[in-house]
């Protein structure tokens, strides 16, 4: 009888409909199934090598030949530096400029590792807090620095409300201080958040997928989502990169 009880458990247990949605996030070492320790080669080595790759790509070898009529990938790097270009101009203005180069950097890194996500069976690592804490700590101290060296003493005025009352200026003061050391917890906080709800949310539907009746269904919400994924993966890059343009034009203009 307790055979028989115990079988049954163990059929349901293997009809029953289990998948793990955050699987797909746990860091494994690429060779083996060791532990993973500092100088490990991980799934998340690969893919962010996978990422800077794919940038000298396009930048370096993509517009080597540059030509009059520009080629399909010379076209994509001349609108990507185009675009990020005007967006440092438009938001730090033409001082920011000159730090044109890490932004771009920045942006294109996260826009390759998002997309790079969104091949099946790969790795995202803009949904690892620890890719996207360095990367936003990595702005942070950038612009702190910057600020103390362009302005001396006078950076600390970006938290000293003088079109408040008198009265209230001390308590803005605390309150802008204690947002400004947020801004790299919400700053990488909004970008691996947003990257791992989506992949999580494709990857319960693609479980649902294993049941006949509603895998039509399913099949649907998954190509739905996917798209809103393609969206995703560029609109956080962007929005992550012009908020590193707003810090910056705090740490150069910290009076505006």
């Amino acid at each position: 009888m307790a055979t028989e009880t115990h079988g049954a458990e163990a059929a349901a247990e293997g009809s029953a409909l289990v998948f793990h949605p955050m699987d797909q996030f746990i860091v494994k070492p690429l060779f083996g199934n060791g532990d993973v320790g500092m100088f490990t080669i991980t799934n998340v080595t690969l893919w962010l090598f996978l990422a800077i790759v794919s940038v000298v790509l396009l930048m370096v070898l993509g517009t080597s030949r540059r030509a009059i009529v520009p080629s399909r990938s010379q076209s994509i790097a001349e609108l990507a530096y185009g675009f990020v270009h005007k967006m440092v101009e438009d938001v730090a203005g033409k001082d920011g400029l000159k730090y044109f180069p890490y932004i771009m950097t920045l942006f294109l890194f996260i826009v390759f590792a998002n997309f790079l996500g969104l091949i099946p069976m790969s790795f995202t690592t803009t949904s690892h807090f620890a890719v996207t804490v360095v990367l936003a700590l990595a702005v942070f101290l950038t612009v702190t620095i910057l600020g103390f060296v362009k302005n001396g003493a006078s950076f600390l005025g970006l938290f000293w409300v003088a079109s408040a009352p008198l009265a209230l200026r001390p308590v803005l003061a605390v309150i802008e201080l204690i947002s400004y050391f947020v801004r790299p917890v919400s700053h990488s906080i909004r970008l691996a958040g947003n990257v791992m709800a989506g992949h999580a949310v494709i990857k319960v539907f693609a479980g649902f997928a294993a049941i006949a009746a509603i895998s039509p269904i399913s099949v649907i919400a998954i190509t739905a989502m996917y798209g809103l994924e393609v969206l995703v993966a560029f609109i956080q890059a962007y929005v992550f990169t012009i908020l590193t343009c707003v810090y910056l034009k705090d740490a150069l203009h910290p009076h505006h």
